[in-house]
C-alpha cells in the first residue's frame, strides 16, 4: 500500500503543450503576415452583449430571448452537462469500490452424494462484503479524466460558439428585416411622387397637353413600383418566421415592428490577431480536443505496465439466522494481486499508434480553425472597407440622378421632353436610391459578421477550470 502511494504521482504518456500558430501584427484585408506564436491568455476584456452597440431595445430582447430559449442552444447546453457528469465518473475510479449483498437460501443435498457429510437440507445465510481498489500507479484514470476534463471545456466552448453563432444569425436577420423596412418607407414615398406624376399627365391630357400614352406610362410606372412594395411583404414575413425561429416561438402571428435601418455601423476595436485565439469559442473547441486526445496516449501507455489491485472480502454466514451475527460467524480475506500482458500480437502498441494519429488530426484541425478564424475576420473587415467607399460613391450618383429626374419633370412640365424621359430618369433614381438602401444594411450586416468573426464577448478565461 505504502508503495502504491509513493508511486501515485507517476503519469505516463506526454504532458500537453499548446500548439503554436501563425498570428499576424495586425489585420490587414490585403493578405497575411507575421510571426508564429503561442497562444497564451490575453485580452480579457469582455464585451459582454456585443450587439447593444446598435442601440435597439428591441434587438436586445430578442437576442436575450434567443439564449433563454432556443433549443439548439438548450441541446448545448446539455451536451455541456453531459460531459461534466462523465469527469465525475472517471474521478470515482480513483477510489475504492465497497459492495455489499444479502443472500438466503435453502439446500438439499443428494442422499447418493459421494462422501456426504452432514445434513441433507439446510439454511445458508450469508452477508458478503467486497472492497477493491486499483492504485492509479501508471497515470492511467488520472489521464482519463484529463481527457474528460479537457472535453468537458471543448463542450463548454462548444455551447458558447452555438450561442455566438445564433445570436449572430439572429443580429443579421433582424438587421436585413430593417433593412427591408427601409426599403418599403422609400417605396412608399416613391409611390406617393407616382401618384402625383400620374395625376400631373391625367391633368395635362384633359388639357390637351400630353397624350394618353403618357398617362398610360405613368399609371403602369406607378402599378409596376406597388408591387414591388408587396413583394417586399414576402421577404419580410419570411425574416419574421426566421426570427421566430431563433427567440424559439411559434412563427404564427410573431411580428417584428416596422423600424426603417439609419445611419452608419457601430466603430468596432478588433485588437490583436493574436488575440484572436482567446476570443474564439471555435477555436478554444479545437483546441481543447488536442488536449483530451493528448491525454489519451497517456491511457493507451498505461495498459503496457502491470495491473495491480487491492481487495478485501469478507462475510457473515451461518446456517441459522440467529447465529449470523455472532463473532465465531465471521470470515474474511485480504492481499494484492497483479498481472500483466505478456503477448497480445501488438494489439496495446497499435491502440497507442492510434491517439498519437488522433492528436496529430485534432492538432491538424485546429491550426485550419485558426487559419479560418483569421480569414472570417479578414473577410468582414474588407467588406466594411469596400462597402463604405461604394456608399459614398452610391450617394453620388443618387444625387446625380435625382438632379435629371427634376431637371426632366420641370422640361416635361415645360412641354420640352416627352413623359418617357422622365419615367426613365425616375426609374434611374429608384434603382439608385435601392441600392443605396441595401448598401446601409450590407455595411450593418458585416458589421454584425465581423463582431461574431471576432468572438462576440467572449474569452477563453470564461472556460469551466480544470
Amino acid at each position: 500500500m505504502i508503495s502504491a502511494l509513493l508511486a501515485g504521482g507517476c503519469k505516463v504518456g506526454p504532458n500537453y503543450r499548446a500548439p503554436a500558430m501563425p498570428a499576424p501584427p495586425a489585420y490587414s484585408d490585403n493578405g497575411h503576415n507575421g510571426n508564429w506564436t503561442t497562444a497564451q491568455p490575453a485580452d480579457a476584456k469582455d464585451r459582454g452583449a456585443w450587439w447593444q452597440l446598435y442601440n435597439d431595445p428591441e434587438l436586445n430582447d430578442l437576442e436575450q430571448r434567443c439564449a433563454n430559449a432556443n433549443q439548439d442552444i438548450a441541446a448545448a447546453l446539455h451536451a455541456y452537462e453531459q460531459a461534466h457528469a462523465l469527469i465525475r465518473e472517471d474521478r470515482a475510479s480513483l477510489f475504492p469500490t465497497v459492495s455489499v449483498g444479502v443472500d438466503a437460501s435453502r439446500n438439499s443435498v443428494s442422499a447418493n452424494k459421494p462422501l456426504r457429510t452432514g445434513a441433507a437440507n439446510y439454511w445458508d445465510f450469508l452477508i458478503p462484503v467486497d472492497i477493491s481498489w486499483e492504485p492509479d500507479l501508471w497515470g492511467g484514470i488520472r489521464r482519463q479524466i484529463e481527457s474528460t476534463t479537457a472535453a468537458a471545456q471543448a463542450s463548454a466552448a462548444d455551447l458558447a460558439n452555438t450561442r455566438l453563432s445564433l445570436q449572430g444569425i439572429l443580429a443579421v436577420t433582424y438587421l436585413q428585416l430593417r433593412g427591408l423596412d427601409l426599403q418599403a418607407q422609400l417605396l412608399r414615398s416613391t409611390i406617393d411622387a407616382y401618384a402625383q406624376a400620374a395625376q400631373l399627365t391625367q391633368t395635362r391630357f384633359v388639357g390637351g397637353l400630353a397624350t394618353q400614352s403618357d398617362v398610360a406610362q405613368a399609371e403602369a410606372q406607378l402599378q409596376a413600383t406597388r408591387a414591388q412594395l408587396v413583394d417586399l411583404r414576402v421577404q419580410r414575413q419570411q425574416y419574421e418566421h426566421a426570427i421566430a425561429v431563433l427567440v424559439g416561438a411559434p412563427a404564427t402571428n410573431f411580428t417584428v415592428r416596422e423600424n426603417p435601418l439609419a445611419g452608419d455601423p457601430p466603430s468596432i476595436p478588433t485588437g490583436l490577431p493574436s488575440q484572436l485565439l482567446e476570443r474564439r469559442p471555435d477555436v478554444a473547441v479545437a483546441e481543447r480536443r488536442i488536449a483530451a486526445a493528448n491525454a489519451q496516449i497517456g491511457v493507451a501507455t498505461s495498459a503496457l505496465y502491470p495491473q495491480i489491485s487491492i481487495g478485501a472480502t469478507g462475510a457473515l454466514e451461518s446456517a441459522k439466522i440467529s447465529r449470523l451475527f455472532r463473532s465465531d460467524s465471521a470470515e474474511w480475506g485480504a492481499g494484492p494481486s497483479a498481472s500483466q500482458v505478456l503477448f497480445d500480437a501488438g494489439r496495446r502498441r497499435a491502440r497507442i499508434e492510434v491517439t498519437l494519429a488522433q492528436r496529430e488530426q485534432a492538432a491538424a484541425l485546429y491550426r485550419q480553425q485558426v487559419l479560418s478564424a483569421f480569414r472570417d475576420v479578414e473577410d468582414q473587415l474588407s467588406a466594411l472597407r469596400v462597402l463604405e467607399e461604394e456608399a459614398v460613391v452610391q450617394g453620388r450618383a443618387v444625387d446625380a440622378a435625382r438632379q435629371s429626374a427634376d431637371l426632366s419633370l420641370v422640361r416635361y412640365k415645360g412641354g420640352l421632353a416627352t413623359y418617357l424621359e422622365v419615367l426613365t430618369n425616375q426609374t434611374i433614381l429608384l434603382n439608385d436610391q435601392r441600392i443605396a438602401a441595401g448598401l446601409v444594411a450590407r455595411r450593418m450586416v458585416a458589421s454584425a459578421q465581423l463582431q461574431v468573426a471576432l468572438g462576440g464577448g467572449w474569452s477563453t478565461s470564461q472556460l469551466p477550470p480544470n
